[in-house]
């Protein structure tokens, strides 16, 4: 389904992101639609960065007999319904899917900007889902879904495994980090105090095993030291908190040798008869 600008007024509006949401215009009235089927960010927690904008896709039900518009939109939002922060920059929808007299479905896709001037570590943490529509005329209809969404921070992770190659029952030093974004600044910093997991892929096999954990220094580093048995892949993994994603290292991978030289004595000569 193409995606489609709800109008203008949607588009202008997203200009007053995370800022408090205007009065109850005079006259207007609640009520007159209900939302169902929510489906937003498929459930995930909405992780982002420093830089790059982040696209959530949503989709829901919507049912009303009543004429609207423009919308209907679902969207994060955090403190009172009518005077709290809302949690977008742009909001692009489909038309409605007709699925019954008066029973609509929808696509949306929300984006939101880290760069924005009024975004920041505050908020990171736990939202709500709110859904709104505006009818023809003055009304409107607006709900807290009572659906909670995890915001976070991003986050970055390092390895290296040395020396490459490694002799058995050597000692490997897997080092590494372990950042955070800060929306504050636009930069990745050092996330200190973290568990981390140091897991290991021997060749051969599919899936990592953890083999311990550490915890991140003051500069958010990591180090520890293993036996050298098999050769394989060795990564570092964060599972994330409520406020930060969590994230996996890319793999270094070890040939482990057995560091066995097979030595050949000097070959037998024969005198020339």
């Amino acid at each position: 389904m193409a995606k489609t600008m709800w109008n203008a007024v949607v588009a202008v509006g997203a200009a007053a992101v995370f800022t408090a949401m205007a009065a109850v215009p005079a006259g207007a009235a609640e009520g007159g639609a209900s939302f169902s089927r929510v489906s937003f960010n498929g459930g995930k927690p909405i992780v982002i960065g420093v830089q790059e904008v982040v696209e959530v896709h949503g989709t829901f039900r919507m049912t009303t007999t009543r004429r609207f518009d423009y919308g209907p939109t679902v969207y994060p939002y955090r403190g009172s319904l009518e005077g709290g922060d809302t949690l977008w920059n742009v909001i692009i929808g489909s038309d409605c899917r007709p699925v019954a007299k008066g029973v609509c479905d929808f696509q949306e896709w929300l984006d939101i900007d880290p760069r924005h001037i009024d975004f920041g570590n505050e908020d990171a943490g736990t939202w709500k889902l709110a859904a709104e529509v505006s009818y023809v005329g003055d009304d409107y209809d607006k709900d807290d879904l009572n659906i909670p969404v995890q915001v976070q921070r991003a986050t970055r992770v390092t390895v290296n495994a040395a020396p490459e190659p490694a002799l058995f029952g050597k000692t490997i030093t897997i080092t590494g980090k372990v950042t955070r974004a800060n929306w504050d600044t636009h930069t990745y910093q050092g996330y200190a105090g973290r568990t981390v997991s140091l897991q290991f892929k021997a060749d051969g096999t599919s899936s990592y095993k953890t083999v311990k954990k550490v915890t991140s220094g003051s500069t958010g580093a990591l180090k520890t030291t293993v036996k050298a048995t098999d050769s394989g892949t060795w990564r570092w993994n964060y599972y994330g908190n409520s406020t930060a994603g969590a994230k996996a290292s890319a793999g270094d991978h070890v040939v482990v040798s057995s560091g066995v030289r097979v030595m050949h004595g000097p070959r037998e000569m024969h005198a020339a008869r």
